[in-house]
């Protein structure tokens, strides 16, 4: 063989590679690419939305402050809830017994509060709440607070 016929059945670089690992990449169209970055804004815009949203419903918090058994059939929970003056919250309030099971239990309403009685400007109320009691308790705490819809 000479080199003539050498490089006559020689396949260029260029066609094998293409065989091998396929055509070159078309690059992504203009429009293509505007319409992703579009689509990126318009869901970063509406996480931000939802997130101002969503903080701008201030939560409800709470603390246990203490409990006190009146008798077998009753115990008294008092505790603190802090929210925005204006908004309603319900707190469910339970008291259980020495093996750690519920004995009573109570979900309470707080309307708004009158920014006079509290040192806070109305953020931070002390309640009590009386739980009756199906047998002996010995504590009561604060189960979990939430914020009513003011439209229901």
């Amino acid at each position: 063989m000479t080199s003539e016929d050498l490089s006559a059945t020689r396949v260029p670089a260029n066609n094998s590679l293409a065989n091998r690992y396929g055509g070159q990449k078309r690059a992504m169209a203009r429009k293509t690419k505007r319409n992703i970055i579009i689509a990126a804004l318009i869901i970063g815009i509406a996480f931000a939305g939802w997130v101002a949203t969503s903080s701008a419903q201030a939560p409800v918090t709470f603390k246990d402050i203490g409990y006190s058994t009146v008798d077998g059939t009753q115990a008294e929970v008092d505790y603190q809830v802090t929210k925005y003056p204006g908004a309603t919250a319900k707190c469910a309030i339970k008291a259980m017994d020495s093996k750690f099971a519920v004995v009573g239990w109570k979900v309470v309403e707080i309307g708004p509060n009158p920014p006079e009685e509290s040192a806070d400007g109305g953020s931070t109320t002390v309640q009590r709440t009386v739980l009756r009691t199906e047998s002996p308790a010995v504590s009561g705490v604060v189960d979990s607070c939430w914020i009513v819809d003011s439209g229901k």
